[in-house]
């Protein structure tokens, strides 16, 4: 191979890892502050997972250069499939992903138009939501991208030349299955952390539109059991971090023998992260294991401080706060990870929705790999016909396989079956269903004919 050729070869391998060095060094810093500042609010969080989440999102910008490296080392027939396997996909998954752009504008564009700024707004808003939305749509731009462009090369007979030039099935569906591990690597980078954090936030812009304040939550209750405070904040901004208070509090303390000592009502709290001191504005106390009486029944005695009430060495933290109250669907690994280990002895809170979704993160990813090897077998064709049974049983099962991913999810959280099976069960019914189709492909016996045959008339 001539020097020119070498280059032009490998030249969009290595634009797309210095495009991929570019991102890396933009987002990287920014993911490791986002890290520094949810450790501080979340002292108990596992911080080595946590710490990953940098390397994950700079290995992730690399991918697009990894993709281009394989092409790049591969034979021609095989840089041919892929070339027509990635252009369908560009196709399948941009006219998906142009479907629900549609609906979901058509949604909320009312919402929308009541932001100062629509149009950042709409910009922010599918620039975030683009991570959760490629996880669960790329398993089917796969599948209809896998079925059109092998239904081509069926057609134009080019599976049937490929096959006489000495190249099995198995060489045929092997580059096609690398595209979907690389699927499927991108789609769990996503799910490390990003697509669950972006499918809460994307409902927080559309409250930020509609009603001008953002909140993460509201109501929030929690328990310090060391020291028997209970704390209820009626308002938790989403973007803490930017120095919005807590507002609404009520903190209410009782001693050894859990009875009421004294009531704090604020209109706004603020943490200060370097000293750990809360710092309470609007202050009401209510000293409840004191009473006084004025010729008529006792009374608890109230305080009303005319400036700010300081309180120190509070182990409390504004995340600690609202940690119990998240959402399992909304955590990425690290989170999942961080919430298990630290409530893993307590026996009151249902774990099982938590290890699911968890295990759930691991697994989903994988839905990519194992739809390409399931429809890889169903679409090729030896007949200028294509694989239209084939491709109708392709749909059936990966249809099958995505109801039955949502209903052993469901089982799982409800604690119906363990959360390993929920979570993976899906995965290993589809590889084995695979490994029989792509075993009956090589030894030359027919797959849908064999169905049809097993079906009443």
């Amino acid at each position: 191979m001539n020097r020119p050729s070498v280059i032009r070869r490998f030249l969009p391998t290595v634009l797309l890892a210095l495009a991929g060095a570019a991102a890396s060094g933009v987002l990287a810093p920014h993911e490791k502050s986002a890290v520094l500042d949810h450790l501080a609010g979340f002292p108990d969080s596992h911080a080595f997972a946590h710490y990953m989440r940098p390397a994950v999102l700079s290995a992730m910008c690399f991918i697009p250069a990894m993709i281009a490296l394989y092409y790049s080392l591969v034979r021609a027939l095989d840089r041919y499939l892929i070339r027509q396997f990635l252009t369908s996909f560009a196709l399948c998954f941009g006219g998906l992903y142009g479907v629900w752009g549609i609906l979901d504008l058509t949604e909320n564009i009312s919402e929308f138009q009541k932001s100062a700024d629509p149009w950042g707004l709409v910009g922010r808003y599918y620039l975030i939501t683009f991570a959760p939305v490629f996880v669960q749509m790329a398993p089917f731009g796969l599948l209809l991208a896998l079925l059109h462009s092998l239904g081509k090369l069926s057609k134009a007979q080019e599976v049937v030349s490929m096959i006489q030039t000495g190249r099995g099935i198995a060489r045929l569906i092997l580059p096609l299955a690398v595209i979907g591990l690389f699927a499927s690597l991108a789609c769990l980078g996503f799910n490390y952390q990003w697509a669950p954090w972006a499918q809460e936030y994307k409902d927080t812009l559309i409250d930020e539109a509609d009603s001008g304040a953002s909140n993460k939550a509201e109501n929030v209750p929690f328990f310090h059991k060391k020291s028997g405070r209970f704390w209820l904040v009626g308002v938790f901004p989403y973007n803490y971090n930017m120095g919005e208070p807590l507002r609404n509090i009520v903190i209410r303390t009782s001693n050894e023998e859990h009875m009421p000592k004294w009531r704090l009502e604020a209109r706004e709290a603020h943490w200060n992260r370097d000293s750990g001191e809360w710092t309470f504005h609007g202050v009401k106390i209510t000293h409840l294991d004191e009473t006084i009486s004025s010729d008529g029944p006792l009374l608890p005695r109230y305080e009303n401080p005319d400036g700010p009430v300081v309180f120190k060495d509070w182990p409390e933290t504004p995340w600690r706060l609202i940690k119990p109250g998240l959402e399992a669907e909304h955590l990425g690994i690290p989170d999942l990870y961080s919430w298990i280990l630290s409530n893993q002895n307590t026996e009151w809170i249902n774990k099982e929705r938590f290890l699911t979704q968890w295990h759930y993160r691991w697994a989903q990813p994988a839905i990519c790999l194992a739809i390409v090897l399931l429809a890889a077998p169903l679409g090729i064709s030896f007949s200028r016909r294509g694989a239209g049974g084939g491709v109708v049983l392709a749909i059936f099962l990966s249809a099958g396989m995505m109801f039955s991913s949502t209903v052993f999810l469901s089982l799982g959280e409800s604690n119906k079956i363990s959360p390993i099976w929920a979570a993976w069960g899906t995965n290993l019914c589809a590889f084995l269903i695979a490994i029989i189709l792509i075993q009956r492909r090589l030894v030359g016996r027919p797959i849908f004919q064999t169905l049809k045959k097993l079906l009443p008339n």
